[in-house]
Formats: structure tokens, C-alpha cells, sequence
């Protein structure tokens, strides 16, 4: 097998959306812009400054910031849907925009949708892959979210307990007041502890219970298992128990450590 003699690198674009404040955050590693359906049917890129591909640069990446109206439609794609080897990008990154538009992509299922903007490529000519990723962007209502400001006092843990309880309370997810309690709880006091304040309490109602905490220190955490001799050392091995999926995401202030978990089926079936 011959060795690149060469960097080998792969371009990559990340796309972070929040469906409360409606905004949208991407950064480029050497990959084309993503392609923005408005819901007045017009099609435009986002402008990105793309840093180089991953493996071959070593500065940081620029992120964009973008809001995006509520049913827009934003397509990802790899270069090999606008590189088929007959004119330049200019032109394929034309050519998908009237195919977006000729997909009706704002009133049919994205699904059937992206079969039409890709089932007429001839497959000999294509020069690499081609992938196409279509999601729909929708926006939480303000009754379905909950912001608290939390200053960086142990002693405060308590009343985000104390919050929490009584906003599940109100969305009568009672069945979920024990687990929420107990992650908001370590991850809140997990952000005092070794971030500093002031930290942002948030949970989100949609097809899951979302709880939030975001903090100044842009230091990801790390999950570990604890000794038996340790009195410390299972906040996030807890999170990761009790919620259906966590994760952690950089911000511009900070980051923010998330924990998801499923509604209970009599909610989901309202």
C-alpha cells in the first residue's frame, strides 16, 4: 500500500444550532459553506472563513455566527456535489441551489426531498463521494425553557436545587424531579468548584428534558470512576447514568456541560 508522501488531512464542517435563541454557530476546516433555505424560498451560503483541513494546520478556527428564521432549511454537503468535473465550483454551487429550490425543500419531507436533489447525478462522472445532509430548523417556545443566573457560591446549589424542582413542577414532569435534582445539582456544583461563576442554570422542554450548565472555563471535563477511599469524584459518572445522552460543547463565553433524558411516555403521547 503506498504512503502519502504528503500532510494527510480531512476537511470537516461542525454546525451547532440552538433552537431557543434561534442561532446558529458553524466553523469550517477547509470545508465548503453550508447552504441556507429561507422560508421566503431564497437560497444563500453562509460566509465562512475556513482554516485548513484537520491534520495539516495547527491555529484556531474562526467560528460564524448566524440566526436562522424558524423553518429555514440548512443543506451540508461534501465537495463532490458541487466537484463533478464540468465547470468550476461557481457553478455546482449554483447548480445545487436550483436544485434546492426545485426540491421545494420548505413544504416537503426532507427525506424525500434530498433523493430528488441527488437521483439525477451520474454516477460515472462523479470525480468523489457525494453526501448531503438537509435539517429543518424549529424554535422552542419561551414557555418551554427556564434561565437562571447562579453565582459561583456553594451555598447556592441548593436553591438551583430548589429551581429546578419547582419548574418540573410546573411542567408536571414530576417523574423526572429526582434524577434533573440530582444532575443539575453535581453539574452546577462541578461548574463552582472548578470554573468560577457566574454559571447559567438551564433546562429545556422538547422531546426530551434538557438540563444545562455553562460556565466561564473553556476546560472540558472528564468522567472517571472514583475510589472506594474517595470522597469525591462521581459527579459526572452519576450525569452519565442517570441521562439518556450528555456531552459538553465549547462557547464563545465558556462552555456548557448538557445532560438529556426522555420524557416520561404519558408527556410524549400529549
Amino acid at each position: 500500500i503506498p504512503v502519502p508522501s504528503g500532510p494527510v488531512g480531512a476537511t470537516c464542517l461542525y454546525v451547532v444550532y440552538d433552537p431557543v435563541a434561534q442561532q446558529c454557530v458553524m466553523a469550517s476546516a477547509g470545508h465548503p459553506p453550508p447552504a441556507v433555505v429561507g422560508p421566503d424560498g431564497t437560497v444563500e451560503y453562509v460566509e465562512l472563513s475556513p482554516g485548513p483541513p484537520l491534520g495539516v494546520g495547527g491555529w484556531p478556527f474562526e467560528t460564524t455566527e448566524r440566526d436562522l428564521a424558524p423553518g429555514s432549511v440548512l443543506a451540508l454537503y461534501t465537495d463532490g456535489l458541487i466537484e463533478r468535473g464540468e465547470g468550476d465550483i461557481d457553478e455546482g454551487m449554483r447548480d445545487l441551489a436550483d436544485r434546492l429550490v426545485r426540491a421545494e425543500v420548505l413544504e416537503r419531507p426532507l427525506r424525500q426531498a434530498r433523493h430528488d436533489i441527488v437521483s439525477d447525478l451520474p454516477p460515472g462522472r462523479l470525480s468523489d463521494d457525494v453526501t448531503l445532509l438537509l435539517a429543518r430548523t424549529r424554535v422552542v417556545p419561551p414557555d418551554a425553557t427556564a434561565t437562571w443566573q447562579l453565582e459561583a457560591d456553594p451555598a447556592l446549589v441548593g436553591r438551583a436545587r430548589h429551581l429546578v424542582l419547582e419548574q418540573l413542577s410546573r411542567w408536571e414532569l414530576d417523574e423526572l424531579a429526582f434524577t434533573t435534582e440530582l444532575v443539575a445539582s453535581e453539574l452546577v456544583t462541578n461548574a463552582i468548584r472548578y470554573a468560577g461563576g457566574p454559571v447559567r442554570l438551564r433546562l429545556i422542554r422538547t422531546d426530551v428534558l434538557t438540563c444545562e450548565v455553562s460556565d466561564p472555563s473553556n476546560t472540558q471535563p472528564r468522567m472517571r470512576r472514583a475510589r472506594t477511599s474517595e470522597e469525591g469524584g462521581r459527579g459526572l459518572y452519576l450525569v452519565a447514568q442517570l441521562s439518556h445522552r450528555w456531552g459538553s460543547r465549547y462557547t464563545r463565553e465558556g462552555k456548557t456541560v448538557w445532560s438529556e433524558q426522555s420524557l416520561p411516555l404519558t408527556d410524549r403521547l400529549r
